[in-house]
């Protein structure tokens, strides 16, 4: 737990130096703030925009800060130096993995307090963020371990985290490229904040993000088996 602990708060006073990574944590939650109070259009959805960016943090934030700290500590030899210093692997992951979460989780807090969600709808809206924030972090811890170098996970990190985050908006215009994107973690998790105060949840959301939480953790596993932090 001291070594968790220690690169949790590494990880932290990094952040502040590192202004790539700092962004991704307050660009949505800056944004959501000026247009639900900045925008009103005729007809629009009730809290349209806390919604809609609340999908698009969960499917960039995550994913890209991840990526970016697990290579880049690769590449500048820190990571080495951490291992060789008694930090285990295990530990250095889920140090990495829980401040990404606890940062996210904040941003969590402004889309719910943007969107007015209260009582029961509160917590399937953190439930579900929740939800979204682990399935992405996965992504970019993956991306992060297979790739030897922060520039080589920028390239494979970029047009996924893109494909993630703008599928659910696209679709809501086109219903070809909403059929693609039900098969997408992002969509399921558009689909259930949105239906926030129906009667029931859509099985088929909860299915799909069961299946892509498996699906990752065993691929992350067959990689860092393979890999390792090297």
């Amino acid at each position: 737990m001291k070594n968790i602990k220690a690169i949790f708060l590494k990880q932290m006073k990094d952040t502040l130096r590192n202004k790539p990574v700092l962004i991704q944590f307050v660009l949505f939650p800056a944004l959501v703030l000026i247009f639900e109070n900045a925008v009103n259009i005729e007809n629009m959805p009730e809290h349209f925009f806390a919604k809609l960016f609340a999908v698009m943090f969960v499917g960039m934030a995550p994913l890209t800060c991840m990526s970016a700290l697990i290579a880049e500590e690769k590449e500048k030899n820190t990571l080495r130096v951490l291992l060789m210093s008694g930090v285990k692997p295990a530990e250095y992951l889920i140090g990495t993995g829980a401040y990404v979460f606890v940062m996210c989780l904040a941003g969590t807090a402004v889309f719910a307090a943007a969107a007015g969600f209260g009582g029961s709808d509160l917590i399937l809206f953190v439930g579900v963020m929740l939800a979204g924030i682990i399935l992405s972090e996965l992504a970019g811890a993956l991306i992060g371990v297979s790739c030897k170098n922060q520039m080589t996970a920028s390239s494979v990190s970029i047009p996924v985290m893109m494909l993630i985050s703008f599928l659910p908006m696209l679709s809501m215009f086109n219903d070809t490229i909403r059929s693609f994107a039900a098969v997408t973690y992002s969509q399921q998790i558009s689909d259930l904040i949105n239906g926030i105060g129906a009667a029931e949840v859509k099985p088929l959301s909860l299915a799909v993000i069961g299946l892509y939480l498996v699906a990752e953790t065993a691929l992350f596993m067959a990689v860092y088996k393979r890999r390792g932090l090297d």
